[in-house]
């Protein structure tokens, strides 16, 4: 009985953090200045400034790479998909890479409206999506090749997202006072 016991509570956290997540990109306004105060109120964590070369959001050490969250409390940061610089928002609870329209191109992916077969819901509606398979994406000193995304139709999706079908290729991804790691 304990097993299910585990197994129900951790669908209901799930099921939580997805109301949340919905929650916090409807009202990202709201959230945002929330956030603030929280971080205003928190004993004063000082920033590390990035080490050479990486993204102003990253710090790099030899195993992982940290991205500090913005005053909004999400994780930004500029990526390389296939060799072509992307700003992208770090997503958990996207299932897959998420490419706008714009940052595929971008890449060198040059799609046609019939490419667009897969209907997907959003926090945003539903829209189709083209299924593609990216090269490499690079974080710092971290790639991982052959990855599973999707391009949304143009105007669909204003940032693009780094979904689980790269974050689940890491070693591990941890969460820190105000930032994200991610170990290769």
């Amino acid at each position: 009985m304990s097993g299910s016991s585990g197994f129900v509570q951790f669908v209901a956290l799930v099921g939580l953090m997805t109301v949340g997540a919905v929650y916090a990109i409807k009202h990202r306004q709201d959230v945002g200045k929330l956030a603030a105060i929280a971080i205003e109120g928190t004993i004063g964590h000082k920033q590390k400034s990035p080490a050479e070369g990486a993204s102003p959001s990253q710090r790099r050490s030899s195993d992982e790479i940290e991205i500090a969250a913005n005053d909004s409390g999400h994780f930004e940061t500029e990526v390389a998909i296939n060799g072509s610089r992307v700003d992208v928002l770090v997503d958990t609870g996207a299932t897959l890479v998420a490419l706008t329209y714009d940052d595929a191109q971008r890449a060198g992916i040059y799609l046609r409206s019939s490419d667009f077969t897969h209907e997907v819901r959003t926090a945003n509606g539903t829209t189709k999506v083209a299924p593609i398979e990216l090269s490499s994406i690079s974080i710092g000193d971290i790639t991982v090749r052959n990855v599973r995304g999707a391009v949304t139709e143009q105007g669909k999706l204003h940032k693009t997202l780094l979904g689980m079908t790269f974050l689940n290729r890491l070693s591990r991804v941890e969460m820190r006072p105000n930032a994200l790691v991610l170990h290769e």
